[in-house]
């Protein structure tokens, strides 16, 4: 397994505080060290801010606060910033994202369907849709939307992009694991179901006993909250490191066949089950673009929008990575979206949506992404229409978890 990501949590305030880059460039290149020492490859290390309008005065300057930020993280050795989400209280600052993605390469955003309270906010939900709508366009292959994200019922501390965002007070630091290796392995050497189910928490916990004793020796040095580990197990588009081929190994002829609902609760269930100091979703996470097997159904035709729709029910994180037809609408986009917050807010569960329209594809045309984290599939078909009456009005409303019987 490797380490995604380390992300640093902070307020650069406005104007940006310099200094507060400067600690997190030497707090991250530190921790780069550190735990390349104790045997894990970091791929990056990432910097997440409280939400942008907590300490920025007004939205129109989103674009200039993300460039300034973008460039002074990038002189800390910094690859990636997220200014953190939009929420229903400011719809303005939905529609501040859109610039601000076009004039970054590195910033990333996000938009809350959901109040802090828990409420779906259907204002908020077609805001985010027109954000996805905009942003398709910005380059001719859609990839802008890889910076953005509709989140329901996400809390602060993840260090997963697009989610990331700082709650305030003083800098934390989190993890972000590739480790779906860890998963293909261990079901490839389980001889039963209930071995598979006892193999990946152990390995879990073993290698998050290693990254727990590097990072309290950090937050010692560094003075810097540990937040915790986020091990929902991101792919690479390799089958070796492949959640799709952790779930066929279950016995599923083909990702999207019946049966696969049961391998994404079987293998979500099993990260539940491992001890460590979580944070941020801890599930079982499913990106199409990013998933060597996933991408592979989704182009045979056997995985669909619904299909992890479905998964989304028992897994952790949603939506991820959909490429979508260049023509779908807001209204479509607004749809699906609300689907997502219904199942976040009915489960209690942190659920995200990472949608991606391509310009000019239509539903059965390939990818074409040229993108190392990518792994090309086709573009899948959206069944949706606008929504008419009660449902596409501009109410906040509750629904209450279903209560265990």
């Amino acid at each position: 397994m490797k380490i995604r990501s380390i992300t640093y949590f902070c307020n650069p305030g406005w104007p940006i505080d310099k200094a507060t880059i400067r600690q997190a460039g030497r707090f991250t290149q530190a921790a780069r060290q550190a735990f390349g020492a104790a045997g894990y490859e970091v791929q990056s290390t990432r910097l997440a801010t409280t939400p942008f309008l907590s300490y920025l005065p007004e939205g129109r300057l989103l674009p200039e606060l993300a460039q300034q930020l973008e460039k002074l993280c990038a002189e800390q050795g910094i690859a990636y910033v997220s200014l953190g989400p939009a929420f229903p209280d400011r719809l303005e600052s939905y529609a501040a994202i859109p610039a601000a993605l076009a004039a970054t390469q590195n910033a990333f955003f996000s938009g809350s369907l959901t109040t802090p309270e828990g409420q779906i906010a259907l204002p908020a939900v077609r805001q985010c849709a027109e954000v996805i709508h905009q942003a398709a366009t910005i380059t001719p292959d859609g990839f802008t939307n890889l910076r953005f994200a509709a989140l329901a019922n996400v809390s602060s501390g993840s260090p997963f992009f697009p989610a990331a965002y700082h709650a305030g007070g003083d800098p934390a630091f989190a993890l972000a694991t590739e480790a779906a290796d860890l998963a293909v392995q261990a079901f490839r050497r389980a001889s039963t179901l209930t071995e598979a189910q006892q193999e990946l928490p152990r390995a879990i916990e073993q290698n998050a006993r290693r990254l727990e004793a590097v990072a309290g020796e950090l937050a010692a040095q560094f003075s810097v909250r540990f937040g915790g580990i986020d091990f929902s197990l991101a792919p690479y588009p390799d089958q070796a490191v492949s959640l799709g081929a952790a779930m066929e190994a279950l016995g599923v002829n083909s990702l999207g066949l019946h049966g696969s609902l049961a391998a994404a609760a079987v293998l979500a269930e099993a990260i539940d089950r491992a001890q460590f100091r979580r944070v941020g979703f801890s599930g079982l996470m499913l990106p199409v673009l990013e998933d060597a097997i996933l991408a592979q159904r989704s182009a045979d035709g056997t995985l669909g929008v619904k299909d992890m729709l479905l998964y989304s029910a028992v897994c952790g994180t949603g939506l991820d990575t959909l490429p979508l037809p260049g023509e779908t609408t807001p209204d479509q986009l607004y749809a699906l979206l609300l689907d997502v917050a219904a199942l976040a807010v009915r489960l209690g569960k942190p659920l995200t949506a990472r949608l991606m329209p391509i310009p000019g594809k239509q539903a059965g045309d390939p990818t074409g992404f040229d993108f190392e984290f990518f792994a090309n599939s086709r573009v899948l078909a959206l069944d949706a229409a606008p929504l008419t009456g009660l449902l596409a009005g501009n109410d906040h409303f509750s629904l209450h978890p279903r209560k265990a019987l």
